[in-house]
């Protein structure tokens, strides 16, 4: 068990993150980061004779971060008022906002794959391995999120560069 101790001192903040951008909730990322580490716990020899148990909890994250999607079918809605004049210094924080709101409105699947890749920096056959699917559909599931993301940001991002 003390691998495991180890393992999680060292890596839970990361894989917190991946469940956060991918639940785009903290408490939700923190349930998920908490049930996913359950499970590797329950496995952790398993794993750690098979090699690195860093992909195997990353997927795990994000399909409980998709099955949750699922089941609660929350719809999320978007303000789309226009937003008030905001001091340059704010500018940053407010591009996060809207970029973790555009995170929000792509599918869980979408999501998952624009998390990996971009934001853990992933390439596209360490994404497909984590999601068990092909690179061909890494690269799909990332066009469509990315043209999505384009569209959505597209006048919000436009916004908060005039400031």
């Amino acid at each position: 068990m003390g691998g495991f101790t180890e393992f999680v001192a060292a890596r839970s903040t990361s894989l917190l993150r991946t469940a956060y951008l991918t639940c785009g909730s903290l408490s939700e990322a923190e349930d998920v980061l908490q049930t996913a580490l359950e499970r590797a716990c329950m496995r952790w020899e398993k794993l750690c004779r098979a090699g690195d148990p860093e992909p195997y909890i990353r997927r795990i994250i994000v399909n409980l971060a998709i099955s949750r999607a699922r089941r609660l079918a929350i719809v999320r809605f978007i303000p789309t008022h226009t937003p008030p004049d905001l001091p340059a210094a704010h500018v940053d924080i407010e591009l996060r906002h809207v970029v973790m709101e555009g995170l929000r409105r792509l599918p869980p699947r979408q999501r998952a794959v624009v998390v990996l890749r971009f934001w853990e920096d992933m390439t596209e056959a360490q994404v497909a391995r984590v999601l068990g699917c092909s690179v061909g559909t890494v690269k799909s599931q990332a066009f469509k999120a990315l043209k999505r993301l384009r569209t959505v940001l597209g006048e919000e991002v436009a916004n908060i560069a005039r400031y």
